[in-house]
């Protein structure tokens, strides 16, 4: 009997290559690739900073020619006919491009008309699509004045006026809150089970691959595996665990497991830190945490994201690839006692006009703490966060920052906190090497002391291959080492991080939160605003906030344990942090 054939596939790669001219040297940004993507599912494209995501998306949209292969899009070679390609997809890139001054209404009629939608079909289409994207009470609203929530919905919507069969979607969550990073995701699930729409999308959340019918992993743009998530998950059977103990703190003991011989990951998670070992085999605790008293150890079930980081750290040392540096030494504050605090906020507001962006905000954070400042978009903890550096006056209320009252002597307690913005505020026309020079300079460092901190950073940071790159050509995860270690470059007292790993990529994540938990242990007090929940985890205390207020206050286990219950006995932190922004949107409407 012969075998049914094979179901015409949305997406078919075979092949492809693409290569990029640096100088003198080429770039291979798609190595070889092949291979499928199935019709009427979600597919996702995984990979770390730099592994070719969004190359191969652009070339699969028809916007970059492949330099050998073939891509086959809906059953039309893309090379041959990308115009007849690019007639039946949709293509949202990680910076769509809204435009700002016209409202939510113009925008839809500018890309309805770029789009040669006729006049008749708007109107029903844009009714569905405001619906679906929850948009329709805000058509007057500028797009400057939506959310980065409400900006990836608009996006969204945009790019499905056409009702595309095939979408591509590059990084849609980045820089989005947990609320709207479901909203999105039921966009999406709507579209597949409604539509028949193939969906492929790029995501930096690995959570977010589980929801994927298909995961196609690269590296270094190479394919390294495409499957089922769950398949990729089972691999990793008898490899995970929690681990407790009664003698450390969870951020010494998560130190102590991230060096210890047979763990290839390990993660604060709670006053726990969850490991991933290199064998199926229960690890002792003796061999572990020798000398450590009440270590207890404990199987949990494997995640997507540990066969993730599992095979990504395999394929690295299988190239050779050097391991990440140790955390930044910086001397220890002597001024501080413990316990002392050292950032204070007492009915913190802030008005734009009529608006308030913060509301009688207060809360008090202790020298050598790592706090969180978290909130939906639009929450204003980015105008928090500029008050409490000095760049923003408050409208009512007191802000005194390492021992300075920061209506009286900013310019004193800037001199004693270090910045890193969610944007990573580096000079893209400078090199490696010449943004040290500037923010050294900046920071008024001058002869031996500037040289040793600069030769410091270089060391520290692994920034010595890329010396003489300009930033705006580094991969995502050295513009964070960069970024950090410019705003480190004077030894603050204090850290300020604005969503510090936004878009970057798992391993880069763990590398940079290694280096802020021994900051904190040398006793830096680090404030941070993160929308990655499990990032939460790492605070000592956070704060979360929704329209210029707090809600709610506490560590991680307190948060979460307001949420458990029989039929959620182990709840996440992004389950707490979703549910108490719902019920205080739910109280606001009723």
């Amino acid at each position: 009997m012969a075998a049914a054939p094979e179901p015409a596939a949305a997406l078919r790669l075979d092949g492809v290559t693409r290569l990029f001219r640096a100088g003198r040297r080429s770039v291979v940004a798609v190595d070889e690739v092949s291979g499928r993507v199935e019709r009427g599912a979600v597919t996702g494209l995984i990979g770390p900073d730099g592994a070719g995501k969004t190359t191969l998306m652009r070339l699969c949209a028809g916007l970059l020619l492949p330099d050998r292969g073939r891509i086959e899009v809906l059953g039309v070679d893309v090379v041959q006919a990308p115009a007849a390609v690019q007639a039946r997809i949709g293509y949202m890139p990680q910076r769509f491009g809204l435009y700002e001054d016209l409202t939510v209404q113009e925008n839809l009629d500018l890309y309805a008309e770029l789009q040669g939608m006729p006049a008749a079909a708007r109107g029903p289409r844009y009714e569905e699509l405001l619906h679906m994207t929850g948009l329709a009470r805000f058509t007057d609203r500028l797009a400057g004045r939506l959310s980065g929530g409400m900006k990836q919905k608009l996006g969204l919507a945009c790019t499905l006026l056409g009702t595309p069969e095939l979408l591509f979607l590059d990084e849609p969550t980045v820089g989005v809150d947990p609320v709207s990073r479901r909203e999105l995701w039921a966009i999406v699930d709507h579209l597949t089970r409604s539509e028949g729409t193939t969906v492929l999308v790029s995501t930096s959340y690995l959570d977010e691959a589980e929801r994927c019918r298909a995961v196609l992993l690269m590296h270094e743009g190479r394919l390294l595996g495409a499957d089922d998530p769950a398949r990729f998950t089972a691999g990793l059977s008898g490899r995970s665990f929690h681990v407790t103990a009664g003698g450390l703190g969870k951020r010494r003991l998560h130190e102590r497991l991230s060096g210890a011989p047979g763990i290839i990951d390990a993660t604060i998670q709670g006053a726990q830190v969850r490991i991933v070992t290199e064998t199926a085999s229960l690890p002792s605790a003796a061999a572990l945490l020798p000398e450590v008293p009440d270590v207890r150890i404990v199987a949990v079930p494997p995640r997507f994201e540990d066969s993730f980081i599992a095979l990504l750290k395999a394929t690295r040392g299988a190239a050779g690839t050097p391991p990440a540096a140790g955390p930044p030494s910086v001397a220890a504050p002597a001024r501080a006692g413990e316990g002392e605090e050292v950032i204070v906020v007492h009915n913190l507001t802030r008005r734009f006009g009529s608006f308030r962006a913060v509301d009688a905000v207060s809360f008090s954070v202790r020298k050598g703490e790592i706090f969180g400042l978290l909130g939906a978009n639009g929450a204003g903890k980015s105008t928090t966060f500029r008050m409490l550096c000095g760049l923003l006056p408050p409208s009512e209320g007191s802000l005194r920052v390492a021992g300075f009252d920061l209506g009286h002597a900013a310019a004193a307690a800037r001199g004693r906190v270090g910045y890193m913005a969610q944007k990573f505020s580096l000079y893209g026309d400078l090199s490696v090497m010449q943004n040290l020079r500037f923010f050294s300079s900046a920071y008024r460092l001058t002869g031996e002391r500037r040289r040793r901190r600069i030769a410091w950073a270089v060391e520290q940071f692994g920034l010595g291959p890329v010396a003489s790159t300009t930033s705006r050509d580094l991969p995502l995860g050295y513009k964070q080492r960069l970024a950090l270690a410019c705003a480190l470059m004077h030894e603050p007292d204090i850290l300020f991080l604005d969503e510090p790993t936004s878009g970057v990529d798992p391993l880069a994540r763990r590398e940079f939160w290694h280096r802020i938990n021994g900051l904190a242990e040398a006793g830096v007090t680090v404030l941070v605003t993160t929308h990655f929940m499990e990032e939460a985890e790492y605070c000592d205390r956070l704060v979360i906030m929704a329209e210029g207020r707090i809600l709610a206050a506490g560590d991680s286990e307190s948060l979460k344990a307001r949420l458990r219950a029989k039929e959620r006995p182990d709840p996440t932190m992004e389950d707490a942090f979703v549910a108490l922004i719902e019920a205080a949107a739910s109280g606001r409407a009723a």
